[in-house]
């Protein structure tokens, strides 16, 4: 019987890339797995078939050739697949199937010895909104799992070494064979570090790794905002059986300011002024995060006024522009009222009402609007 065209097998188009065949063929294996349909002839000859259509594929070269020739250009190449020796072949692209289905890890990223890169820790810094600005300098004391002095990091005792797993000759793991199909398992003697410890290490109880606190310094560009993270590149826990270690992540958070808000490269402030310096104007001075600065209140200014003060908020990290001082006017109502303070006030208040359309135009304007909604 003819073979069938691999890319019909695994339902997918001629151009499709590797992702795509990859999780083509998941679904297929998952549907056809013989331990999921034992007794049934018909779903393993669909799974061998699709297991022949993915190395194939998956494979440049093969795939070349097969696109150009068909299936005479690698029979040749396919000829030993039908057995169980070419399981292998697939089982790095295809590792993560054998965890949904057994439980387990087949073919996985842990290399044979046990060694495997150390985490990665994220540490909480607060800092103040002036050292975000102007960036800063600074030592932080990071909880770690860092190498044993007493072992050097390889568990043992001092004078001994660990010895290679006798059951998996050093692999941490074991195969178990199934018919056609082969399946890794992790190593039950060694639990997958592929050596033995005879004598552990006393201070780490063969660990190889103690909790520690490490000392770090760390330099905070200027315009750091919060939630920005910082990487230090090894500074993590350290790997086991000598991998490499893991990544510190220094995540910023903004201590709240008396004074100011941030907004991305923007400051925002309010700024409180009598009711007479509104009436009138004047000249006001404000804090800045460097210094000081003027702004001049024209008359008749009214509450939620802005004043934008360029160039006086903050360079962002990734930014050359600095941002501005965005000033928020707050009028403010005076409170205990001397008898003098009150008749002044009420005398003003007769005046303006007569000549509300003068005086106070939006309160006029607004009364009209209220009386049309309530006539209607």
């Amino acid at each position: 019987m003819a073979k069938k065209d691999y890319y019909s097998v695994l339902g997918v188009d001629k151009g499709a890339d590797d992702g795509a065949l990859k999780k083509a063929y998941r679904r297929l294996a998952m549907k056809f797995h013989p331990d999921r349909n034992p007794d049934n002839a018909k779903a393993e000859a669909s799974f061998k078939e699709a297991k022949e259509a993915y190395e194939i594929l998956s494979n440049p070269e093969k795939r070349s050739a097969y696109d150009q020739f068909g299936h005479a250009g690698v029979d040749q190449n396919t000829s030993g697949m039908q057995g169980a020796a070419g399981f292998g072949g697939f089982a790095d692209a295809f590792g993560d199937i054998f965890g949904d289905i057994f439980g387990g890890q087949a073919g996985g990223s842990r290399s044979g010895g046990g060694v495997y890169r150390g985490a990665d820790l994220r540490y909480n810094l607060e800092i103040t909104l002036e050292d975000a600005a102007r960036g800063k300098d600074t030592r932080i004391r990071v909880p770690s799992m860092d190498k044993c002095g007493g072992c050097g990091g390889t568990g043992a005792q001092k004078g001994t070494s660990p010895t290679t797993c006798s059951s998996c000759n050093g692999q941490g793991q074991v195969r178990m064979q199934q018919g056609f199909f082969s399946v890794a398992q992790t190593c039950p003697k060694c639990g997958g570090n592929g050596r033995v410890i005879e004598d552990p290490c006393k201070q780490c109880s063969g660990d190889g790794r103690i909790k520690t606190q490490k000392t770090q310094t760390l330099k905070i560009p200027a315009g750091v905002d919060n939630g920005d993270r910082i990487r230090l590149t090894g500074e993590g826990e350290s790997g086991g059986n000598g991998g490499p270690s893991g990544d510190l992540y220094v995540e910023i958070h903004l201590k709240p300011h008396e004074v100011f808000t941030r907004d991305g490269k923007d400051l925002h402030c309010e700024m409180p002024i009598s009711f007479t310096n509104a009436a009138i104007g004047g000249n006001l001075e404000i804090p800045t995060l460097d210094s000081s600065a003027k702004i001049k209140i024209p008359g008749e200014t009214q509450t939620g006024k802005v004043f934008r003060l360029r160039g006086k908020g903050i360079r962002e990290v990734r930014s050359s522009g600095v941002g501005d001082l965005m000033v928020h006017v707050i009028i403010e109502t005076p409170v205990q009222l001397t008898t003098r303070q009150r008749e002044l006030l009420t005398e003003l208040e007769e005046i303006s009402n007569s000549d509300s359309n003068r005086h106070n135009p939006r309160s006029k304007s607004w009364m009209r609007k209220v009386k049309a909604f309530f006539d209607n």
